[in-house]
């Protein structure tokens, strides 16, 4: 079978998965939360008066349909009008408007899922085309790994994480696909597409136009020139377009949490300390962590550390935005537990972690049956939870560690709790990391380079 035809059965099957949690209450008397109801109050605007103002949309409750309970609004008047931004960047509830116009809240979640669709055969394609994967398999890899939690519970969960990986693949292919101009407009569209999406992509943005540039310096000064000239123009718009509409550099200036400063989104005195906890907290942590939902994350540290030693052309833009997410999410964003469904703040990197170890294990049969049960694995939760929230026994977001799956309720035990973080909770993470650390480090040494071995002393 040929790559286009799994990356179109790919498509499909991950569409198919991702629509199995649309009748999933997030919370009780509500289908979405959070920031899920601002998106899509946006894209009702869009749709229905071509604007980005909810103050109409929030007087006459259209959330109801959605979001039975009182809303949390978010926003603040920003003249004497009463006009009321929310305080999200515009592309995601842009893409949901028709449709939000065509289906409601349902049709935004079928047209989200149809993105996460689109990722994986994406992803699958980045493999393959750009990372000699061998095509079995990668398909085996990708598909199970966007068939199961995370990456499938944002098929559906209204944030803009799923739009921003697809982004972010699009742009690594297009990136290794240079000098060849149809890919350096890809590339060119997805670095101005993710601040767009929302502010904290950025970084993202950078890592992709820093190889672009760097590619193009060997074949063209004067293209270079361009090029920037080009993303200094787009980043100015986005910036002036921010500060005329929204009142402020980023669109937390329309929200009533940074009333003081747009930047408190950081955290008030934040302990960056005290963060670092979360660089294994995001893979370990026994309800937000990775590893507990879905066993196949644990393949992460040594597929992520084979994959850096053996230097493939174009690794290095794929390894540098897996870093910078994995910084953000650790130091950058204000909490990994929040009001969502765990592993939000890596999604957008997830499917290049899908992409090394696609590539990690090749042809080792072995090493491909042991991935696609840990990931079936974390299916089988992720289909548990989903017929409890279906079914009003739980909601996806508020409690969905209560969940009386007894695969889950046993292998939480082995996580630290990191809300809690007591003795027994830094015990564990002590004994994790130090794991996952050796497992990377032999990794490292047992795994041949370009340039050679790695040599014990």
């Amino acid at each position: 079978m040929t790559l286009l035809k799994r990356m179109v059965i790919l498509a499909i099957v991950t569409f198919g998965v991702g629509l199995v949690a649309l009748d999933a209450r997030a919370t009780y008397g509500a289908r979405v939360t959070a920031d899920e109801p601002q998106y899509l109050l946006t894209a009702i605007s869009l749709s229905e008066d071509f604007d980005l103002d909810i103050s109409d949309e929030i007087a006459d409750e259209r959330f109801r349909s959605f979001h039975e309970v009182p809303l949390n609004e978010q926003t603040i008047a920003l003249n004497d009008s009463g006009q009321r931004l929310s305080p999200h960047d515009p592309l995601f509830p842009i893409f949901l408007a028709l449709p939000v116009l065509l289906g409601g809240w349902v049709g935004a979640k079928v047209a989200l899922a149809f993105v996460a669709g689109l990722t994986s055969a994406a992803s699958l394609f980045l493999a393959c085309r750009r990372f000699d994967a061998e095509l079995g398999p990668a398909t085996w890899v990708v598909g199970f790994l966007f068939i199961s939690p995370p990456l499938t519970s944002y098929a559906t969960q209204l944030y803009p994480a799923m739009p921003a990986a697809l982004f972010i693949v699009l742009g690594v292919i297009a990136v290794t696909g240079l000098p060849n101009w149809r890919w350096e407009v890809i590339a060119i569209v997805s670095i101005i597409a993710l601040p767009w999406l929302s502010v904290k992509y950025v970084p993202y943005s950078a890592v992709l136009a820093w190889f672009v540039i760097r590619n193009s310096f060997r074949i063209s000064v004067s293209r270079v020139f361009v090029q920037i000239g080009f993303l200094a123009g787009a980043g100015a718009i986005y910036l002036l377009v921010h500060h005329q509409v929204y009142g402020g550099w980023t669109v937390y200036a329309a929200g009533d949490h940074f009333v003081n400063s747009e930047f408190l989104v950081f955290g008030n005195n934040p302990n960056y300390l005290a963060r670092s906890i979360r660089f294994f907290g995001l893979l370990i942590d026994r309800g937000f962590g990775l590893i507990p939902w879905n066993p196949a994350y644990l393949a992460v540290p040594v597929a992520l550390t084979w994959f850096a030693k053996v230097r493939r052309k174009g690794s290095a833009v794929l390894l540098a935005i897996v870093v910078v997410g994995w910084i953000m999410a650790t130091w950058v964003a204000l909490t990994m537990h929040g009001w969502w469904w765990p592993g939000r703040q890596i999604v957008p990197v997830l499917p290049l972690l899908a992409v090394v170890i696609a590539v990690a294990v090749k042809s080792v049969r072995p090493l491909i049956v042991a991935f696609v049960i840990a990931a079936t694995i974390g299916l089988f939760s992720w289909l548990w939870l989903i017929y409890e929230t279906s079914n009003d026994y739980l909601t996806l977001v508020f409690d969905f560690e209560k969940t009386s799956n007894p695969w889950y309720q046993l292998w939480r035990l082995f996580f630290p709790d990191h809300r809690v973080n007591g003795t027994g909770d830094q015990v564990l993470t002590w004994v994790w990391g130090v794991f996952l650390t050796i497992s990377a480090i032999g990794t490292w040494c047992k795994t041949s380079s370009l340039d050679g071995k790695c040599q014990s002393h």
